[in-house]
C-alpha cells in the first residue's frame, strides 16, 4: 500500500527543508496551519504537510520521507509507540522525556541516525505557566488518568518540583505502575496514588489527562478537590466544555482547555528542528478564534 501526502507533494517544494506530521487518519490535523504560522513568524524556509501512512506500514513511511530529504517529523495517533520503537533502537536516540513518556511524537533526522521526542507534556507544562500563569513548583498538583497522556505529563511536571504530584485512577494498580515509571526518573518527588474515590483536597492544579472527555463523561470526583484557587485543565478541547470543564466550572474552578498545549507542544518540536522558539501566543489567539466561530450541532 501506497503512502498519501496530503495537500501539496513534497516534489512540489523539494528546494525547501520537508516535515510532515504522520497520522491515520490525518485529515483533520492542524499542525500544517500552526507549523506554517511559525514558520512565516520566524523567517525559516519550510514546507510541512501532512502524510498518511498505512497502518502496517509506519516505519517504511518514515524511512521513506526521510530518505528523500525529509528532516523531521511529527507523529500522530496511531503510531506514537512504534515511533518509540524505531528511536529506542542501538542506532538511534530518545530523549528522556520521551523515555519517561514511553512515546515519541517528534523525530528529528540526523545525517546517520534519527532522535525522538515527546513534546507533549513540555507543552502542557508550557500552556500552564505561560499561558494560564499558574506556577508549578511548590504547588499541590493532580494527574487524573494513568494512560498514555498522562505518562507522557509525568517528568515535565516532576521537572517543576511541585509539593506533590498526586496520580489518581480508577485501576489503582495502574497508578502505581505510573508512580514507580516516575520514581524512576524523579526518584526525589514526593509522588502519591489514588482511586478517583479516595481523593481529597483541595489541589492547586487538577489536569485531566482521561479519555473520559471524547464520550463526553467525567471521572467520578469528590466534592472538596477543587475551589475558586483551583486551576481544572483538559488535555482535551472542543468547540464547547468538556464534561469535566463544566463540572470545574459549576464548582468554581478556573477552567482551561488543552488548545494551548497543542500549539505549545508544536512550538518544542518546531524548536528541536529549526533551533528556533516561535511565540505562540499570535497562533493560539488564531486558532482559539477559529474554533469559537464553529457552531454546535
Amino acid at each position: 500500500m501506497s503512502t498519501v501526502l496530503v495537500n501539496n507533494s513534497v516534489a512540489s517544494s523539494n528546494v525547501l527543508d520537508q516535515y510532515v506530521v504522520i497520522g491515520n487518519p490525518i485529515a483533520h490535523s492542524k499542525s500544517p496551519s500552526i507549523h506554517a504560522a511559525f514558520a512565516e513568524q520566524t523567517r525559516q524556509q519550510l514546507a510541512y504537510q501532512r502524510l498518511m501512512a498505512p497502518l502496517e506500514s509506519f516505519v517504511q513511511t518514515v524511512e521513506t520521507f526521510r530518505a528523500s530529504g525529509g528532516k523531521g517529523a511529527n507523529v500522530t495517533v496511531p503510531f506514537k509507540l512504534e515511533a518509540y520503537a524505531l528511536a529506542n533502537q542501538p542506532a538511534n536516540q530518545l530523549t528522556p522525556r520521551a523515555a519517561a513518556a514511553g512515546a515519541v511524537n517528534t523525530l528529528k533526522f540526523e545525517v546517520d541516525h534519527l532522535i525522538g521526542d515527546n513534546t507533549d507534556g513540555i507543552g502542557l507544562v508550557a500552556d500552564i505557566m505561560n499561558n494560564a500563569g499558574v506556577p508549578l513548583c511548590g504547588k499541590r498538583v493532580l494527574l487524573l488518568g494513568a494512560g498514555g497522556a498522562a505518562r507522557g505529563a509525568i517528568l515535565p511536571l516532576l521537572e517543576q518540583q511541585p509539593a506533590s504530584l498526586w496520580i489518581a485512577n480508577r485501576t489503582l494498580s495502574k497508578a502505581q505502575d505510573l508512580r514507580a515509571i516516575a520514581q524512576q526518573f524523579s526518584p526525589s518527588s514526593v509522588v502519591e496514588v489514588a482511586t478517583f474515590e479516595q481523593l481529597s483536597g483541595p489541589f492547586d492544579v487538577i489536569i485531566n489527562a482521561t479519555s473520559a472527555s471524547l464520550s463526553d463523561d467525567v471521572p467520578p470526583l469528590p466534592t472538596g478537590i477543587m475551589t475558586s484557587a483551583t486551576l481544572a485543565y483538559d488535555m482535551m478541547y472542543a468547540a464547547t466544555p468538556t464534561a469535566f470543564l463544566r463540572l470545574a466550572h459549576e464548582w468554581g474552578a478556573v477552567c482551561r482547555d488543552g488548545l494551548g498545549m497543542l500549539v505549545e507542544q508544536a512550538a518544542e518540536a518546531f524548536y528541536l528542528w529549526r533551533g528556533v522558539r516561535p511565540q505562540t501566543e499570535p497562533v493560539l489567539r488564531t486558532l482559539r478564534t477559529e474554533l469559537q466561530a464553529i457552531k454546535p450541532v
